[in-house]
């Protein structure tokens, strides 16, 4: 059955008040995060920056929009930032669509990042590991998959942090986001990624 066109034209000032409210809710976040994270953002940057230099790589994986944020991190690593550069080594585990519905099929939809992990990952490696609400299954098993495999792990999520606040060890670092909207989270999460981007290239090129 087809939906109903509405006929009534858009009420373009009720429109407009709601994008300056979702534009203030945004900045009233990243205000708030400004001064939280700043400290989980330069560590993390600089096990990032180690791993980098001593010819290591970034794994990354996330679900739906974290899934979006760990393949824009890594095209931003294998391709470029704001500088040329040469390439860095950055792998998203979210990508390739038979290895993730093999290993759904065969064996379970919680397992298809950790598998990856445990294959791909070396010492001394680093596990972007993106959960807004800090609870998803795939992302806490790669977590202990990466611990397994000497990798350290850079978590960012939101909220509270969920389960991922009992499954970092020493070495990691937690970029929470404490709000309470998925959306404002994944806008932080955006900047978190370009911050890291361009302490990544400010350590590897100098400054701009």
């Amino acid at each position: 059955m087809s939906r109903p066109i509405p006929t009534a034209p858009p009420n373009a000032e009720a429109y407009a008040e709601r994008v300056r409210t979702l534009f203030d809710a945004s900045i009233a976040t990243l205000q708030s995060a400004r001064e939280d994270l700043v400290p989980s953002i330069s560590a993390a940057a600089a096990r990032m920056i180690r791993a980098l230099l001593s010819d290591r790589k970034i794994l990354a994986c996330g679900n739906g929009g974290s899934a979006a944020d760990a393949q824009h991190f890594s095209s931003e690593l294998l391709n470029r930032f704001e500088r040329e550069r040469p390439a860095l080594p950055g792998i998203a585990l979210t990508t390739d669509t038979s290895t993730l519905t093999s290993i759904a099929n065969d064996y379970s939809f919680e397992e298809i990042f950790s598998k990856q992990v445990r294959a791909l990952g070396q010492a001394g490696d680093v596990l972007l590991a993106i959960s807004t609400s800090g609870n998803s299954p795939n992302v806490l098993r790669a977590i202990e998959a990466a611990h397994e495999r000497g990798l350290v792990v850079v978590a960012m999520s939101g909220r509270d942090g969920g389960k991922i606040n009992g499954l970092l060890n020493g070495e990691d670092v937690h970029v929470c986001v404490h709000a309470s909207s998925t959306a404002r989270i994944q806008e932080v999460h955006g900047l978190v990624i370009h911050c890291l981007c361009d302490l990544i290239d400010q350590q590897l090129l100098g400054q701009s």
